[in-house]
């Protein structure tokens, strides 16, 4: 399977959020840019510093008419907690077979501590109001994805 690059359009997908209503990409096209991004795993700490980074710009996000989907393998029920308890005002959403991550390049080999395994690999793409991948952002710190993001959208214009 070809990857997605960019000024292509972006892989249509329908996942079920954080509370079972299914979300599909097509949905927001010719209405708003869409950050879709990957990350491991729900509650977890880095995953939840990013998460919270995001959540603290959504003033400035929606500035730029910009969703955003968090994705990762958890369940539904997982990601509802992680909503609540970190009080996350975007959607988060269920790949449990990773086939949205498969087809965004976001799932392969990675390390840690030492051991080998296939996992999400942690990546965020901005998708134009047209549909179009516009930027692959994949170097950062959990830490400072939400500044890189900011960044990208006003060097894209977006």
């Amino acid at each position: 399977m070809a990857l997605p690059t960019t000024g292509a359009p972006a892989p249509e997908f329908t996942l079920q959020d954080h509370t079972g209503t299914e979300i599909s990409l097509s949905d927001y096209q010719g209405e708003k840019n869409v950050l879709v991004y990957f990350y491991p795993k729900a509650m977890t700490p880095g995953c939840t510093v990013q998460a919270q980074g995001l959540r603290d710009i959504a003033e400035q996000l929606a500035a730029h008419d910009v969703v955003v989907f968090g994705v990762s393998p958890d369940p539904v029920k997982r990601l509802a907690k992680f909503v609540e308890r970190d009080a996350l005002n975007f959607q988060l959403l269920s790949d449990e077979d990773h086939s949205v991550a498969d087809a965004y390049g976001a799932w392969g080999p990675k390390k840690f501590m030492g051991k080998e395994f296939d996992g999400i690999l942690r990546t965020s793409y901005l998708v134009d109001k047209a549909g179009n991948l516009c930027e692959i952002i994949n170097k950062f710190k959990t830490k400072d994805h939400h500044e890189v993001v900011l960044n990208t959208l006003q060097e894209l214009g977006l």
